[in-house]
C-alpha cells in the first residue's frame, strides 16, 4: 500500500509574512507599554502583567484589521 503524495511546504521560506512580523511587533510594543504603565499606576507585577497580556491581545486583533 502506497502513501500518498504529501506536498512539503518549502524549507527555505520565511516562517511569518512581513504583515504578520509587523502585527506582532506593535502588539508586543502595546503589551509592554500597557504594562510598564500599569506598574507605574501602583498595581502588583502580576496585574501590570494581565495588563499588558490584555492589551497585547487586543492589540493583534487591531492591527489585523488596521495593516492590510
Amino acid at each position: 500500500m502506497s502513501r500518498p503524495d504529501r506536498t512539503r511546504p518549502e524549507r527555505n521560506g520565511p516562517l511569518l509574512t512581513q504583515r504578520a512580523a509587523l502585527v506582532f511587533l506593535l502588539a508586543a510594543l502595546a503589551g509592554v507599554g500597557a504594562t510598564v504603565l500599569a506598574a507605574l499606576a501602583g498595581n502588583p507585577w502580576p496585574v501590570a502583567v494581565s495588563v499588558g497580556c490584555g492589551a497585547a491581545a487586543t492589540a493583534v486583533l487591531f492591527f489585523k484589521e488596521i495593516i492590510g
